[in-house]
Order: C-alpha cells, then sequence, then structure tokens
C-alpha cells in the first residue's frame, strides 16, 4: 500500500481483513516509524488500530519486495512520481490505485499516466467509489467499484479487497470511473458553499444533479459509458461527497462560505483538498474536448478569480433557457 494517509491506511487495513499480507509505505520516515510502534495511525485514524497483519516501511523498494500487487494511494499530484519510482526498481505485476483527479500539466487521467510510465505489460486497474476512510476502517458495510480494461484483472482485484463487509463491483469502463473521481470533488466544494450560505435542500439537490450531467456530458466525450455514471463511481461517489460533512471538499466549500480566504481553509482542512486542483484541470480538459461544465465553472471562479459565491450563484440561475437532457 503506496500512501500512508487516510485512505491508504485504512486500505490497508481492509486488505489485512481480507487476509492479505499487507505493507504499508510512506514517504516520510519519521511519521512511518511512529506508526509501526504504535501500532495505529494518529494523525488521519487514530481509532483504528492496525492487524497484525500490516507492516510498515518507509522503504520502497522493501515494501515492494515479493508483492504481487503496489496499490497507490497518495494525492494525484505525486501519482507521476510514485510510478517512476515503482518503475525505476521494477513495478510488482499489477499495479492498482486509488488517486482520483486529472494530472495538472498534461490533463491526463491516471490510467494514461500510468500508461506512460509502466508500458503495455504490467497489469492496472483503479479502485473508486463511495468511501470515506474511517468508516472503511471501522468494518462498516461498504461497496466500491475496480475498473480496468482487463476483466479478470478487475475482478482479480476485487477478490483480493473485498470481505464480509466490504464488496468490491467490477468494471471495464475505467475512463468513466475516473472521470467520476476526477470530478466529484469539484463538485463537492459547490455543494459546501451553497450550504454554508444557506441557500437549502432544493439548491443542493439541484447541484448534484445538473452535477452528475456535466460529468457524464465530460466522460462520454473522453470514451466514456453513459451508464457508468448511474454507478458508484458515478453518482454514489458524487452524493457521498457532497451531502457528508466527512468530505474535506464539502468542509472546504463551507469554510469559503464563511468568508475564509482560499489559503486559509486549505490551511484549515490539513490535508489535500483534491477539489482545488481538480477544478482547474476539470475546466482545461473541459475545455479541450468542448464540452459545457458550467458548475466547475463558477467554482473555479470562486476559487481562482476571487468571484463571490453568491454571484457565482447567480450566474448559473441566469443562464438561457434549456432542455434538461440538453
Amino acid at each position: 500500500m503506496l500512501g500512508a494517509g487516510s485512505w491508504g491506511t485504512a486500505l490497508a487495513i481492509q486488505c489485512a481483513r481480507a487476509g492479505r499480507r499487507t505493507t504499508l509505505w510512506g514517504r516520510d520516515a519519521a511519521a512511518i516509524e511512529t506508526i509501526g510502534r504504535e501500532r495505529r495511525n494518529r494523525r488521519y485514524l487514530p481509532d483504528a488500530p492496525l492487524p497484525d497483519g500490516v507492516s510498515v516501511t518507509a522503504d520502497l523498494r522493501a515494501a515492494i519486495r515479493d508483492a504481487d500487487a503496489a496499490l497507490i494511494v497518495v494525492p494525484s499530484h505525486a501519482f507521476r512520481a510514485t510510478l517512476e519510482s515503482l518503475a525505476e526498481i521494477g513495478a510488482p505485476r499489477s499495479v492498482v490505485w486509488a488517486t482520483k483527479g486529472f494530472e495538472q500539466e498534461s490533463g491526463l487521467l491516471p490510467h494514461r499516466v500510468a500508461a506512460e510510465v509502466l508500458g503495455g505489460e504490467t497489469r492496472t486497474a483503479v479502485v473508486s467509489g463511495p468511501t470515506f476512510a474511517h468508516e472503511v476502517a471501522a468494518d462498516l458495510p461498504t461497496a466500491l467499484t475496480v475498473a480496468s480494461e482487463d476483466e479478470a484483472h478487475a475482478l482479480e482485484v476485487a477478490r483480493a479487497i473485498s470481505s464480509e463487509r466490504l464488496r468490491a463491483y467490477t468494471s471495464t469502463d475505467i475512463i468513466g470511473v475516473e472521470v467520476g473521481g476526477a470530478t466529484k470533488n469539484v463538485y463537492a466544494i459547490g455543494a459546501g458553499l451553497c450550504d454554508g450560505l444557506g441557500f437549502g435542500a432544493n439548491t443542493r439537490t439541484a447541484l448534484v444533479t445538473r452535477a452528475l450531467a456535466e460529468m457524464t456530458r465530460l466522460g462520454v466525450a473522453l470514451g466514456a459509458r453513459r451508464e457508468t455514471f448511474m454507478g458508484l463511481a458515478g453518482i454514489g461517489d458524487l452524493v457521498l461527497t457532497c451531502t457528508d460533512d466527512h468530505s474535506r471538499n464539502r468542509r472546504f466549500g463551507l469554510a469559503l462560505a464563511r468568508g475564509t480566504s482560499v489559503d486559509a481553509a486549505l490551511a484549515e482542512i490539513g490535508q489535500v483538498v483534491e477539489g482545488y486542483y481538480a477544478a482547474r484541470s476539470a475546466r482545461r480538459v473541459a475545455e479541450r474536448v468542448g464540452v459545457e461544465m458550467p458548475i466547475v465553472e463558477q467554482v473555479y471562479a470562486v476559487l481562482y478569480e476571487g468571484v463571490d459565491p453568491r454571484d457565482a450563484a447567480v450566474t448559473l440561475l441566469r443562464r438561457p433557457m434549456r432542455a434538461e437532457d440538453g
């Protein structure tokens, strides 16, 4: 498990629970030493002890030695560098990731980045869907999606991480699953802004519904299947992230609505707020493929152009009338 944040730690616990011998790797040697000594990640999941089946290390070569698979759980901006480090020392036969987001500079989805770095011989897959790390670590009932262009590989990974209380479904639409994961955090910021401004349930529901239409349009333009967005990695992850305050992206939006500056709100969250970066990259990708994403546009305007959130909402409402399915 490459990445010792909340989600990487939770997945390490889950894999051990599923009967897999698991090594949790993190770049910060001091933090990893503390996790190993205390047998818990106090910073991210203080209430979740590590099972006996989880070892920890800051040595990447040691982490993947004899491993059948590497599961990368790092922020999107660190994804390529982590892949390059893996490739340099010899990646396992299977590389899976739970990283979400377009690469900032290139606009590539993670599977495209992986193909560039690892070539076509490594079997790859993505894990995505509606999950909060603390609930997985607590063994609460959860469902998620494993996607790979290789259907047999997706099933192999799904079986490897599933247990009595975590069920993994499979998909071959890796583009659709990744687009859902790359965009939903932008909309969660929007939902936090709306709720923080007191706009009410009507507004939040409208935002989530139209967000689904937006992400579907972008996904289809990039080669995804429309039906993927009606599943766990689409509407499922979108609803979870937009409506629950465990979402750091939603909390970021709530902080902005209180009048907190962008920089101060990022510092307040204390973890990577993927939606902040995704707003810029999703907007750029949408422009490149000619897809309208008005909610993304307005979230971007609030984050990067200093537009008042109330003015952004008014701008959305003043858009020309159109058919809902248009």
